[in-house]
């Protein structure tokens, strides 16, 4: 008996161990038969299937590299994507693995690529704003093809990931996912046309933005996910998807269809009853910390919604929406003896097709307690220009002991807050609406402590009360009595009482001195270059109407502020203005200006000057600005002053450039609309597009947009240019321009070599020398460089020519050539005048009349910018000129063709100047062209 139990033994080992020794010979023998076959047939699939293009360094074929799977490994891996991102790297890895069926290759004699493995790869999806992808790179076989050459095909049952960087970028969606430490498995019969996908999946790092908003950032993710996928319709059905972020459970479900110009979804994203401490994990990294001093108790239920259609042609966009419920909520931050607790909180949020002109917030309840303290707000509003509004706030709150309940990070409060506001109505600006409101918000004996400097804004006093009856803008008041703090030994006092803001009545005064710097590093980190100085001792009382009707005795606004090293910024202007040094006094309807010493740039300016009708200005939309100055400067660099391209069309059009202020920004000089100043300028120099100006001079206004000129003069090339004009911005890209150019005597070759529209105009000057004077009126457009469109000019004038000597003139030289007459080639020409007119990209000449040597000659005709001829030449032979011989010139200046005695040209080509225009929806838009905007 034992020895037959012994006999069976022996053969189970034998028949084991030669079936091991079998399948260990058959693991090593494979590779070794099969290397070149199958890295051919992967490679040759590869090149057929894969659109994008494929690079790796070696291939090796191996059981154990992803035991028990055969594998062809590529090193050093990349492949770029579809297009229209064929240059950009889809995926970069150390190493791509190919998972082989065995069975097939054994049998079949056929490859069959049933897994891939990627790791520590970095993968780059990219999406433009049309919905095209970089991802498209696999060439699926369409119905009825014939079978792959190669013997190869891809039929995938798995894919696993490791230690990878994935990005998502989507422009069309907005969405960008930034994951880091990602390690992804995916299970299913992919091959078929509609599976089931299982995913594992677990990120170290996930942060996740949308519309440029970031709501996850440096989280850790679980996912264990199930997801149907139909290819055929490239849609995707989430069944059933369990996520943990950081500690937060989550889960999804929903179906996401792909269509030809964007997608549908029905997206739901739900935690119930979790853990309040959870949800703070799954919060950005410094609530994390702030957590790990902190208990957190009470249960929260989160649910995201997003569902519609996403159609960027049609602008169609689906709805989303948010909801958040905490119940009995408490925060106890290192045991404080006071904690916040009975946290109770329900919020919702609705933003129908995306449009924050639907947008719909119902905060139902915001209550906690700190101690017998108290906090309980309602806030229910509808809408964006025209807000429906429903509020009810009350507080009484030690904000000492509110600070030390919830822990505020880097920051210290006291002091007692108090408030108690209820709103009911509309508010809405053009119509001048607001809710029927009635409250008042009190501080008292205030103080903030930050870690970012050293002392305290303390002894902080606040009154505040509001009041509305009606619900319009006639009975709405506001009054701050008082307002004031000690900052640095240094009081500030503000007492504030308006009403009526139909016609604002106001009565206002503040007093004190005040240091930016110091104030901002209270609030901000140190190493940030933010200055200046205040101070201020003013008073103003009277009614808005009494500017604006003319009734400045009954105004009274007085009272100095002092100004220095401030930094200020505009819209309209792509670099900040640092002030020096400013002193301003205010008496009745005017603030004016003492010493007023500011910079820009590599541009400096000094002025003395008012301004009037700042508080109508302040108050009202359409107000307008008026000023008379006298300034003074230097050196101004004009082209510092370029937009940019601050509108919105420009902004859509530059998405990718960070920085519109760089030398050399696109954009015209763009002027605000509600501004009515004149100017007395006077500069020492000016550089502006290649030129240097000296001793500019003369009248500038600039009024609803518009900078006009009026007897204006500088320096330039050695001699006095004068201009009159006008300058109107159409918008950032493109300006209007009329001016009238007169200089007197200057150097045709310097104006030449030195001036390009000069140039660009008087092409016959290239080998002119000499002195000539030019009195000129020209109109057309300049483009976003500030460089005329040449076929939108139009113009006349005159050229006076005092005395030029014309060498190596090729016009001349050829007609000399043709004609015999060896004198007018180089000649010396002086004293007469050349009329000529502008349009269409077309220079006129009228009949002019010239001494020329022994020689009289009469020319007229055309030409173009693009230096093409049709000229008419009468060469008046010695003595008298009686008779002369008919010449034709056409060609170009550079190749003129001269045909004597002949009359008949060559017409020179016409280029008629059409306006752009644009779609309503995308139309760029100055400040001339929206209502309210103000610098």
């Amino acid at each position: 008996m034992k020895s037959g139990f012994k006999n069976i033994a022996v053969k189970i080992l034998k028949i084991s161990g030669i079936s091991i020794g079998a399948i260990l010979l058959i693991m090593f023998l494979v590779p070794i038969i099969f290397p070149g076959q199958i890295a051919q047939k992967v490679k040759s699939f590869a090149n057929k299937k894969l659109e994008g293009e494929l690079n790796f360094k070696e291939a090796n074929l191996s059981f154990f590299n992803h035991f028990p799977s055969l594998t062809l490994t590529l090193n050093d891996f990349s492949l770029k994507g579809s297009a229209p991102y064929k240059d950009e790297t889809l995926i970069k890895s150390d190493e791509v693995a190919f998972g082989i069926n065995v069975l097939s290759l054994v049998f079949d004699r056929t490859i069959k690529i049933d897994k891939i493995f990627i790791s520590n790869a970095e993968m780059n999806v990219l999406v433009n704003e049309k919905g095209e992808a970089n991802y498209n790179v696999y060439i699926s076989e369409e119905k009825g093809s014939k079978k792959d050459s190669t013997g190869t095909s891809l039929r995938l049952e798995k894919i696993d990931i490791e230690n990878s960087h994935l990005v998502y970028n989507d422009k069309s969606a907005k969405i960008l996912i930034d994951a880091k430490g990602f390690n992804y498995t995916g299970k299913g019969d992919l091959n078929k046309a509609i599976f089931d996908l299982y995913t594992e999946a677990k990120i170290d790092s996930f942060d996740f933005s949308f519309g440029g908003e970031e709501y996850l950032k440096n989280k850790k993710v679980d996912a264990d996910l199930v997801t149907q996928i139909n290819t055929n319709s490239l849609a995707f059905i989430f069944q059933q998807n369990n996520l943990v972020i950081n500690k937060l459970p989550v889960e999804f479900l929903g179906k996401l269809n792909f269509l030809k110009n964007g997608y549908d979804i029905d997206f739901s994203a739900k935690s119930e009853d979790s853990k309040l401490n959870d949800l703070f994990t799954a919060l950005p990294p410094q609530y994390v910390e702030w957590l790990e001093k902190t208990s957190v108790k009470g249960q929260t239920d989160l649910i995201l919604t997003f569902k519609g259609k996403y159609i960027a042609a049609t602008n169609t966009k689906p709805d989303l929406a948010f909801a958040m419920n905490i119940r009995k909520g408490y925060i106890s931050y290192k045991e404080s003896p006071f904690p916040t607790s009975n946290v109770e909180m329900k919020f919702k949020a609705k933003l129908p097709s995306l449009s924050t002109e639907n947008l719909t917030v119902d905060l139902d309840t915001l209550f906690f307690n700190v101690d017998k303290d108290y906090f309980g707000a309602r806030i229910h509003s509808k809408g964006m220009k025209n807000i429906l509004v429903s509020a009810n706030l009350k507080s009484k709150l030690d904000l000492t002991k509110l600070d030390r309940a919830i822990g505020l990070e880097n920051m210290d409060l006291k002091g007692l807050f108090s408030a108690d506001i209820k709103a009911n109505g509309t508010y809405n600006a053009s119509k001048k609406l607001f809710p029927k409101t009635n409250g008042f918000v009190n501080l008292e004996n205030g103080k903030i402590k930050t870690d970012y400097y050293p002392n305290p804004i303390e002894s902080i006093q606040f009154k505040g009360k509001i009041k509305n009856t009606t619900g319009k803008y006639q009975d709405l008041s506001v009054s701050i009595t008082p307002a004031s703090f000690l900052f640095e030994g240094n009081p500030i006092y503000v007492q504030a009482i308006l009403s009526d803001f139909n016609d604002v009545n106001y009565d206002v005064k503040a007093k004190g001195n005040l240091d930016i710097a110091k104030i901002y590093k209270v609030f901000a980190q140190e190493g940030l270059n933010v200055k200046g100085f205040i101070k201020a001792d003013v008073a103003f009382k009277g009614k808005q109407s009494y500017a604006t009707s003319g009734q400045y005795s009954k105004l009274d606004n007085k009272g100095t502020l002092e100004i220095r090293d401030i930094v200020a910024t505009t819209q309209y202007f792509p670099k900040p203005f640092l002030i020096n040094e400013g002193l301003f006094t205010f008496d009745r309807d005017k603030m004016w200006f003492k010493t007023f010493i500011a910079k820009y740039g590599q541009s400096d300016f000094v002025m003395n000057g008012y301004l009037q009708n700042a508080i109508n200005f302040v108050f009202e939309d359409k107000g307008t600005l008026k000023g008379n100055f006298s300034v003074h400067s230097n050196f101004i660099n004009v082209d510092e002053f370029m937009s940019g391209g601050t509108d919105e069309k420009s902004i859509k059009n530059s998405e990718s450039k960070k920085d519109n202020s760089k030398a050399g920004a696109s954009g015209v000089v763009v002027l605000p609309t509600n501004i009515a100043v004149s100017l007395l300028a006077n500069a020492e120099k000016v550089y502006f597009d290649g030129l240097n100006l000296d001793k500019l001079s003369g009248n500038v206004g600039i009024e609803s947009g518009k900078m006009r000129l009026r007897n204006t003069s500088f320096g330039l090339i050695g001699s006095k240019m004068m201009i009159d004009g006008m300058y109107d911005d159409v918008n950032s890209k493109k300006a209007d321009f009329d001016l009238r150019f007169v200089a007197k005597e200057f150097n045709v070759k310097k104006a030449y070599n030195e001036i390009k529209l000069f140039k660009d105009l008087v092409t016959a000057a290239e080998n002119a020398e000499g002195i000539i004077s030019v009195d000129y009126r020209l109109k057309g457009v300049l483009d976003e460089s500030m460089q005329p469109i040449m076929p939108s000019l139009k113009g006349d004038g005159v050229i006076s020519v005092k005395k030029v000597k014309m060498k190596g003139f090729k016009l001349l030289g050829a007609v000399s050539k043709k004609t015999g007459s060896d004198g007018i080639n180089d000649p010396d020409l002086s004293e007469f005048d050349i009329k000529s007119s502008i349009k269409n990209n077309i220079i006129t000449l009228q009949e002019t009349k010239v001494k020329v040597a022994l020689f009289r000659l009469k020319f007229s005709g055309e030409t173009n910018f693009s230096g093409q001829l049709n000229l008419k030449m009468r060469l008046g032979l010695p003595p008298l000129g009686i008779i002369g011989i008919p010449v034709v010139i056409t060609g170009t200046h550079e190749n003129p063709k001269v045909k004597a005695f002949s009359k008949t040209g060559q017409d020179v080509e016409e280029t008629e100047y059409v306006e752009k225009k644009e779609a309503p929806a995308t139309e760029s838009l100055t400040p001339k062209q929206e209502e309210g905007k103000k610098p």
